[in-house]
């Protein structure tokens, strides 16, 4: 990022990377890193990028850190939540509640704070892959979209 004759090098690498560099970014802040693709994809349209290939670039990166979370948590272990006090009832309650409707979930998995444990959750109560890949996409696909849709235009 550029203010004055100033330019930050962690936004110069990104950029360097071209839309490789988007990728990463995008990448990076759909795992636990608390990192911004928002503001960095906004950056590479304002650089006079390629808005669809933006597009493209942030949504494939964005997908697949979430699934990089989804399998991670799918690696999870019942019985580490018991450590945090979590009874098999509880648990049982919640794991029902997911699988019937937690896919749903990942459409939204997009959203800050929330998103990127609600992907760690659906892996570790081992909702079907293909249902969360086709909602965690699609997520990810409409919130970039509306970002780039006036570069579009």
């Amino acid at each position: 990022m550029r203010v004055g004759n100033y330019v930050d090098p962690f936004f110069m690498d990104f950029f360097s990377l071209g839309y490789f560099g988007l990728f990463f970014a995008s990448f990076l802040s759909a795992t636990i890193v608390p990192f911004t693709s928002e503001g960095i994809l906004l950056l590479f349209l304002g650089a006079a990028y390629n808005p669809i290939l933006c597009l493209f670039f942030a949504t494939v990166g964005n997908s697949l850190g979430g699934i990089t979370n989804y399998i991670i948590g799918s690696f999870g272990n019942p019985l580490w939540l018991k450590r945090f006090g979590i009874n098999e009832n509880k648990l049982a309650s919640f794991e029902k509640r997911i699988q019937k409707f937690g896919f749903w979930l990942a459409f939204f998995s997009w959203v800050p704070i929330i998103g990127d444990p609600m992907t760690i959750a659906l892996g570790f109560f081992k909702v079907p892959f293909w249902k969360v890949l086709i909602l965690l996409i699609l997520g990810k696909f409409l919130r970039y979209f509306i970002l780039v849709l006036p570069w579009v235009w």
